[in-house]
């Protein structure tokens, strides 16, 4: 026969030949709820029951935990996988990685100054990008310009020292000559790099460069350093 909690509505399979004619009392497992249950008359052909069990009848124990868990889990993963294949997500992240990468441009370019007083080995990587570089504290000296022939052809040489005169190191810039004529106006210039990217304080380098067949009328080689 078959019980139904009145209070909660469990439902539990008991033996019938278990329960006197007048009924008894019984107690539910799950709610501790108390109540007068009836005897059952057995039928003709009985439902057999699966096995006796006593009045004090005891739900089948179900835990619905980890299914609610597993449930929960495929949800958050299906969610978080839609998420990552939104157009919109992806359109985002790279927009974000775009905005990065040309802030980090702008500061590099804006204060390179900065950068290249910091770490010196940078001031080759600006001047190949063709971009001024700081050569406060370069001492150029020891400036000489000589022409010659040499295999029929005039050659201008040119040479001179940059020495670091401060206390820490500092980037080589390149050294631009410029031609000068009797007007005062440059005819033609040209750069030269040192052989080295920084220099240690105190430290030293020489410069010589060569050009064949300058133009004519220079009265002025004039040797600075590029800004």
């Amino acid at each position: 026969m078959i019980l139904t909690c009145p209070a909660c509505q469990t439902r539990y399979e008991v033996d019938a030949t278990s329960f006197p004619p007048q009924g008894r009392n019984v107690r539910c497992a799950r709610c501790s709820h108390v109540w007068h249950a009836d005897a059952e008359m057995p039928t003709a052909e009985p439902e057999p029951a699966s096995s006796p069990q006593e009045a004090y009848a005891q739900p089948e124990p179900r835990d619905p935990e980890p299914q609610e868990r597993e449930s929960f889990e495929e949800t958050a993963t299906e969610s978080g996988v839609k998420l990552w294949q939104r157009p919109w997500f992806l359109k985002a992240g790279w927009a974000a990685l775009a905005a990065i990468v040309i802030l980090i441009g702008v500061i590099a370019t804006v204060y390179r100054h900065q950068v290249v007083e910091t770490w010196p080995q940078s001031a080759s990587v600006y001047s190949k990008l063709g971009m001024k570089v700081p050569a406060n504290g370069l001492k150029l000296d020891n400036t000489r310009n000589s022409r010659e022939l040499r295999n029929g052809r005039l050659v201008l040489t040119v040479s001179g020292a940059l020495t670091n005169v401060t206390d820490r190191e500092l980037p080589v810039p390149q050294i631009r000559i410029g031609l000068i004529d009797n007007d005062k106006r440059e005819v033609y210039h040209w750069t030269v790099a040192p052989d080295v990217i920084t220099l240690k304080p105190g430290q030293s380098t020489r410069f010589v460069t060569r050009l064949s067949n300058p133009p004519e009328g220079v009265s002025e080689v004039r040797i600075a350093k590029a800004e």
